[in-house]
């Protein structure tokens, strides 16, 4: 054997060691039993083989507008005031359809000018026009409200990510869905409790402390009867409970209580948030507050000492409390909380508040016993297949069917060692894709052997026979790879899920495919090519 072909032959082995390592690994036995616990945790399993939950979420994105607008009316009030220009109301007037419309009213004509002046330097997001009878309009511009609804999606996609890994979850697909329509694709494999992970997915998490203005009252109708049928215009009616921590009462209910509008600390200002218990032994939620967020607490809360102070989750006062003294940057959620409810509040804390709401929209569960079933039928079909092609190639091209065998199982090795060393995920459409590789690479074969029969039907030597069908099959065996892999990327780019999985091991599938049925192809009929005698003809 030349040099040249010991090199050759050497890098081809190496790969083979390479790649079956990147399957296995390095097995805790080399037993049966071992090296299939490893194979199962180098190459991970999708839902559909494995089990588990399939989620479409829609993310209420104007809920994000929303906040950002909130913030906007009370930045308003306050730099107005500052300024010494008199309104008469900053409200948003639709906030359910166009959150990002808010309307200032009672500015009088003198005043024009230096409320634009304050619009484009502090509000720059926002245009200002005017309307009729001193009323003029905020509008945050189309380009900021987009990039905002694009950013809630990331930020809940983020979020969930967090939660679904403190939970433990391996594997997840957690990514956008659809086209403009502002939805998450959750697949969560092997998961044992989908309606617990669903709920904290869902779980909005929204923890918000504000200023208890009135209550409780037992209804509605009791709220606006109290307060003149008229609800102060920087204050909301929020359901929640009777007890209110601090006072004589601590009775829990359903009751009403009106809220301030806007909150002194948010979930976004949290450091920490921990699972505990009371002094009564109830258990509750403990967390501390951010540098930022504690000192904007301790200015709220010494300003507000012997006011009451609601804790907001959820659109939801938890708990209220009546403040005695300043408090800085540590505080507590109390309530009817389980043991459980307070673990899963304080993971749902910690992991981030989601900056909108979402909504569910599909559940599909694909129990183990099927992902199991699939598994099988997938592998039958797939090792059913492969068996009857190298029966076919032993068959037809005789001892050159060796050659195309071997080709075939280094393919399969090489691309099985890319998913146990890439982490990817195999699912039902990926075996398919295999499937789809074991005969592009036949395909490849028959390319090549057919051009050797005719150039040997020509009279060439065995040697230039061999030469000649390589170099004249290879411009085909390139073009018809490269589309295919071209149609495969651009599956795996607007595909989800499973569609990924197939152009994933399709794609591999043919870069190694060009690896085995050109070059290890030829290194074998160069190495039986080396051992023949002159005149010897070959056998294809």
């Amino acid at each position: 054997m030349n040099k040249n072909l010991l090199a050759k032959t050497v890098l081809i082995i190496a790969v083979l060691i390479v790649f079956l390592f990147g399957i296995i690994g390095i097995p805790s036995s080399f037993t049966a039993k071992g090296i299939l616990a490893s194979l199962q945790q180098r190459i991970h399993l999708g839902l559909d083989l494995k089990g588990g939950t399939h989620l479409i979420l829609q993310v209420q994105v104007n809920d994000a507008v929303n906040a950002d607008t909130d913030r906007t009316v009370e930045q308003l009030k306050d730099d107005l005031k500052k300024a010494n220009i008199a309104f008469g109301e900053i409200s948003k007037p639709d906030p359910q359809q166009h959150p990002e419309v808010i309307a200032i009213k009672g500015v009088p004509p003198e005043s024009s000018s230096d409320l634009r002046h304050i619009i484009s330097d502090k509000f720059p997001e926002y245009d200002l026009t005017s309307g009729a009878q001193n009323a003029w309009t905020v509008a945050m511009k189309s380009s900021v409200a987009t990039e905002t609804r694009k950013k809630a999606v990331q930020q809940a996609i983020e979020t969930i990510r967090n939660r679904i890994d403190q939970l433990g979850v391996s594997e997840p697909v957690i990514q956008e869905h659809g086209l403009g329509d502002y939805q998450i694709l959750v697949q969560l494999p092997g998961v044992d409790d989908p309606a617990r992970v669903k709920e904290i997915m869902q779980s909005t998490a929204m923890l918000e402390i504000r200023q208890a203005v009135g209550g409780p009252y037992p209804s509605e109708q009791a709220a606006m009867q109290a307060n003149n049928g008229v609800l102060p215009p920087d204050a909301i009616l929020m359901k929640g409970t009777t007890g209110a921590h601090g006072q004589n009462d601590n009775s829990e209910g359903e009751a009403y209580w009106l809220i301030s509008r806007t909150s002194a600390v948010s979930g976004g200002d949290l450091r920490s948030a921990d699972a505990g218990h009371d002094e009564n032994g109830r258990a509750d939620v403990n967390f501390i507050l951010t540098g930022e967020g504690g000192r904007r607490f301790a200015s709220f809360t010494g300003a507000h000492v012997g006011d009451k102070l609601a804790v907001v989750l959820d659109n939801r006062v938890k708990s209220v409390a009546t403040i005695q003294e300043q408090i800085h940057d540590q505080g507590r959620i109390t309530g009817s909380f389980s043991e459980q409810e307070t673990r899963d509040l304080a993971l749902t804390l910690r992991s981030g508040a989601l900056p909108a709401g979402i909504k569910y929209l599909q559940e599909v569960t694909v129990g183990p016993s099927l992902g199991a079933d699939s598994i099988r039928q997938g592998v039958r079909a797939a090792v059913i297949g492969m068996a009857v092609v190298m029966i076919f190639m032993l068959f037809y091209y005789r001892a050159a069917g060796i050659n195309a065998d071997l080709g075939l199982f280094l393919n399969l090795v090489i691309l099985l060692g890319f998913l146990g060393f890439s982490g990817a995920t195999l699912t039902l459409p990926g075996i398919a894709g295999v499937i789809l590789t074991v005969g592009m690479g036949v395909d490849s074969n028959v390319l090549i052997f057919e051009r050797i029969r005719e150039e040997l039907r020509h009279g060439k030597t065995p040697s230039s026979a061999v030469d000649q069908g390589f170099a004249h099959a290879w411009t085909t065996i390139l073009d018809t790879h490269v589309t295919t892999i071209v149609s495969a990327v651009i599956l795996f780019l607007f595909g989800t899920g499973p569609v990924k999985g197939f152009a994933v091991t399709l794609s591999f599938g043919l870069a190694a495919n060009l690896f085995t049925a050109v070059f290890v192809s030829r290194v074998i009929f160069e190495s039986v090519l080396n051992r023949h005698q002159r005149g010897e003809a070959l056998s294809i």
